[in-house]
């Protein structure tokens, strides 16, 4: 058992390895895609409906890819494939010579993640099943943000050395073919990861549980109230509250709470179950009227609260699933959890999209309203979950 333990470590940990390189093409990319729209000429509804638009097609998607790699089970095909279109269309965004050509890029980047997530998830579930869904994906997590802190930190000096976009968008080739280097040498190393879970659960027919569909609904009321970054640097260069240069620091600060969020999280998660879900939710919910105010230090402050919440989001909330259903329907079941999170996020990021451009304070309100009444939620689906268990 100390050897399939170590071998499943391994494994998150190459798979960590492999994101935190593929993170740097996108995390770095997404980081300073909101100003260089806001150069392109794009208004702040078109930079709201690009995110909403380009989350709605990423999880979307993820249902039909989801299905087809459990059908299929061909879920190293399908992981590898969609790196392999993130490290090409990032980088292109540097030939791009209008905001239609940059959102036709930042689209395809989507549907690269949409393609590989569920996939990718079904993969990790089966390792974490040995040392621990929220130490496992928390982990992941954490090794992944790695990236996406030093890839805006590195974008950010390009920016203030030479001031253009397109060289900071052409360095991200090469993380991008590091991700493929090392996502091969996974592959090899781990051809078959489901001999990691160490048994091979019966087979369950049977739809899935009252508690994973209201959690769908929680996990997406969650994502229509959290405001993307290309919305938050959009403000913060239109109000100039801090230096161009400085926006890709701030969202690095983000990454970096996200990595000791996750982290930190998937261990509580481990420990006390979907109280460690509520608690991220309470922590995270007062970060709109923060990084949309006019204070430098209440902008930072909301980028810390914005981490937590997106460090949860990427890490526990993709290890509950694990725990909600059978292993031989996970790419299904991720597959509806990130479609129901991407319908969820377009329509939120276009309302704050919106309201951005013609109420403020009423985005705010929209922002910490919808999440509130998730955390309603999943206190609910707290008490079913333990209700479910003891009977």
């Amino acid at each position: 058992m100390l050897t399939l333990r170590r071998r499943a470590l391994h494994f998150v940990v190459l798979m960590g390895i492999v994101s935190l390189f593929a993170d740097m093409v996108y995390e770095g990319g997404r980081s300073i895609s909101g100003p260089y729209m806001a150069l392109l000429g794009a208004s702040g509804t078109v930079v709201g409906l690009m995110a909403g638009v380009g989350e709605l097609i990423a999880y979307g998607l993820r249902i039909v890819f989801g299905y087809l790699s459990d059908h299929t089970r061909r879920y190293w095909a399908f992981t590898i494939a969609g790196y392999g279109l993130t490290a090409l269309a990032v980088p292109a965004l540097a030939l791009a010579g209008s905001w239609q050509i940059a959102v036709l890029l930042l689209t395809l980047e989507r549907v690269s993640k949409a393609l590989r997530s569920p996939a990718k998830d079904t993969l990790l579930a089966y390792a974490t099943k040995t040392i621990g869904h929220g130490k496992g994906f928390g982990l992941h997590e954490a090794l992944d943000q790695i990236g996406a802190v030093a890839a805006p930190l590195l974008l950010a000096a390009v920016l203030a050395w030479q001031g253009s976009y397109e060289l900071a968008f052409a360095l991200l080739l090469i993380p991008g073919g590091l991700s493929i280097l090392a996502l091969l040498v996974a592959r090899a190393r781990f051809p078959q990861p489901e001999d990691l879970a160490g048994t091979t659960p019966a087979l369950k027919p049977q739809g899935f549980e009252r508690t994973f569909w209201l959690y769908l609904i929680a996990v997406g009321l969650i994502a229509a109230g959290f405001a993307d970054f290309p919305l938050i640097a959009f403000h913060l260069q239109r109000t100039e509250l801090v230096a161009s240069a400085l926006i890709p620091v701030l969202y690095a600060l983000a990454m970096a709470v996200d990595a000791g969020a996750a982290l930190l999280f998937g261990l509580l998660f481990d420990q006390i179950g979907y109280k460690a879900l509520t608690l991220a939710a309470l922590l995270s919910l007062g970060f709109a009227p923060m990084v949309f105010s006019s204070s430098l230090a209440l902008v930072v402050l909301g980028m810390v609260l914005w981490g937590i919440g997106l460090g949860a989001q990427e890490s526990i909330l993709r290890a509950a699933v694990a725990t909600m259903v059978p292993a031989e329907r996970r790419g299904t079941a991720y597959g509806l959890f990130n479609a129901s999170y991407g319908m969820a996020w377009f329509l939120g990021s276009a309302i704050l999209g919106l309201l951005y451009d013609r109420a403020l304070p009423m985005m705010i309100a929209v922002s910490v309203g919808l999440q509130v009444v998730a955390l309603g939620l999943l206190i609910v689906v707290m008490r079913w979950q333990h209700h479910e268990r003891i009977a």
